[in-house]
């Protein structure tokens, strides 16, 4: 009986080896495929892993926290297989610092050799333009809403109601002008002159920002400077963008900055898993919109 149990454990330990190395070989397989599919590789007319290839970063929405695109954007200026990089900007705008990190490391990724092309979708106003006019070429559909090169600081003042109510505010603070804003009371003369003069410097740090990207004078860029939005028709006219065409003409003209063939091999924009859009598209509540709290802490913002 010993012998015979003896001779019989070689087979099963191959057995057992071949078994984990095709469940091996499976979960290696099932990971590239995956892996392929969130990075979005591909190319029109065939898909491709390697090569010289365009990534394309997206922007959707409020723009308050840009980390994300941050990153991704470090990660194609120091990846030697990018040649180059759309931004896709779908956005009203949002808070200015952000604004203006995600604007500094479109730069930075121009100046390490590598083109990048902002491409606009239905709304790329204020913020969302500001962060366009980083890029060295801009493509917006005719229909786009673009522009609005404004800074907006907005405040409630509830002292009428909350004397109504009645209902006392007490405010106690060390520096004249530490509760400036305070939606308990009317805004003095000099507040409204300090908050004034930050809005306006703002401002000019927008219009330097379109002035230098769009290589045109500051003063042309201050008589539509007042906030107004334009479509994409007027925005070429007023030489705000480049070309009129969507995101498969701004790869394309990416492709040509790059000195890549056309159709260039393309990497799409990366999907962010998140259990809410999960669980809302399972349920079919895609219409309804994810409560997010106030930003008490960024009260101005370059948006409509």
């Amino acid at each position: 009986m010993t012998s015979t149990t003896t001779r019989s454990r070689p087979p099963r330990r191959v057995a057992v080896i071949g078994a984990a190395l095709v469940i091996y070989l499976g979960t290696a397989a099932l990971f590239v495929a995956v892996a392929s599919s969130m990075l979005g590789v591909s190319r029109r007319g065939g898909g491709a892993l390697f090569g010289e290839r365009i990534a394309i970063v997206e922007l959707e929405g409020l723009i308050v926290d840009v980390d994300d695109q941050v990153r991704e954007l470090r990660a194609y200026r120091d990846n030697p297989g990018i040649r180059a990089v759309v931004l896709r900007i779908n956005s009203p705008g949002g808070a200015v610092a952000p604004t203006q990190e995600l604007y500094g490391a479109i730069r930075r990724l121009r100046e390490a050799g590598k083109p990048v092309v902002a491409s606009l979708g239905a709304v790329a106003a204020s913020g969302g333009y500001y962060i366009a006019v980083a890029a060295d070429q801009i493509y917006a559909n005719p229909g786009t809403l673009t522009g609005s090169i404004g800074v907006v600081m907005q405040m409630a003042n509830l002292n009428a109601l909350m004397k109504k109510v009645g209902v006392e505010y007490v405010v106690v603070k060390a520096g004249e002008f530490k509760d400036v804003g305070n939606f308990a009371r009317p805004m003095t003369i000099e507040e409204r002159r300090i908050l004034q003069a930050l809005l306006d410097d703002v401002h000019g740090q927008f219009i330097a920002a379109v002035a230098d990207g769009r290589k045109l004078d500051r003063a042309v860029v201050r008589r539509f400077a007042d906030g107004r939005v334009f479509s994409g028709t007027q925005a070429k006219a007023l030489h705000m963008i480049d070309e009129l065409g969507g995101l498969e003409e701004a790869v394309e003209g990416a492709a040509t900055l790059a000195g890549l063939p056309k159709p260039p091999r393309v990497i799409g924009p990366r999907r962010r898993f998140s259990i809410v859009d999960l669980l809302r598209n399972q349920l079919g509540l895609t219409g309804l919109a994810t409560p997010t709290l106030p930003l008490l802490k960024t009260p101005l913002y370059l948006m409509d």
